[in-house]
């Protein structure tokens, strides 16, 4: 999931083996009887329940990275001006094999799906952060991740293109009423290539694949970061 930027794509890698253990998740905490924003509650009547569907969610082998870009090995390499800074993922068009399923839907692009967000940060000396929310609409009342990748914005100007260089990656938060920290270390990250522009506020990133997918994404300003 640290690999994907686009909606379709995080939604595939959550269907597979885990959709139907999430649905019955869901049923679980329906009938628990709990108050909406009671996640104890919910932790302790379908704590089985929610081992079960996230087994395994192993203790935290590791301690958190909060700030990864502040690691002098991670970047290490200059970025145009233009691309600095914190992006909110807004749209992103739809790759040809999902068309089929969203024929007749009025729009042609895909909206960020509302149970999730999805930032990117770019620092000057080159290195990323790509962040995705999942909150409990997505992995069951009472459970809230933030999925994080993190690498070298390796970018050509002469060709316009950026390379996001995937190092490491972590899942932080809350699975089953325990704090976690899971490592995405040991997964085979991609090394994705984009066509890449800034107008105004928005950059727009489009895969060097016959799919051409195009993620726009809008600068967040600092009021919005807080």
């Amino acid at each position: 999931m640290s690999q994907c930027i686009d909606v379709t794509c995080v939604d595939r890698c959550l269907a597979e083996g885990c959709e139907n253990a999430l649905k019955a998740l869901e049923q679980c905490a329906a009938r628990s009887d709990c108050g909406p924003d009671d996640s104890a509650c919910v932790a302790r009547v379908c704590g089985k329940q929610c081992g079960r569907t996230f087994e395994p969610a192993p203790p935290s082998p590791e301690k958190e990275t909060p700030d990864p870009c502040a690691e002098a090995s991670v970047g290490a390499v200059a970025v145009p001006r233009k691309v600095v800074g914190r992006w909110v993922l807004e749209a992103a068009s739809i790759r040809p094999e999902e068309k089929a399923r969203i024929a007749g839907q009025e729009h042609a692009d895909a909206k960020p799906r509302p149970d999730y967000a999805r930032a990117l940060v770019v620092t000057p000396g080159g290195c990323f952060l790509m962040r995705t929310k999942l909150e409990d609409a997505t992995l069951g009342r009472g459970n809230a991740l933030e999925v994080r990748s993190w690498g070298t914005f390796q970018v050509n100007e002469k060709d316009d293109t950026v390379e996001l260089r995937t190092k490491s990656g972590q899942a932080v938060g809350t699975v089953c009423g325990k704090p976690r920290v899971i490592g995405l270390s040991k997964g085979k990250f991609q090394r994705p290539l984009y066509k890449y522009d800034v107008e105004g506020d928005t950059l727009t990133l489009t895969a060097q694949t016959p799919s051409l997918q195009t993620f726009q994404f809008r600068r967040q300003t600092t009021e919005q970061a807080e």
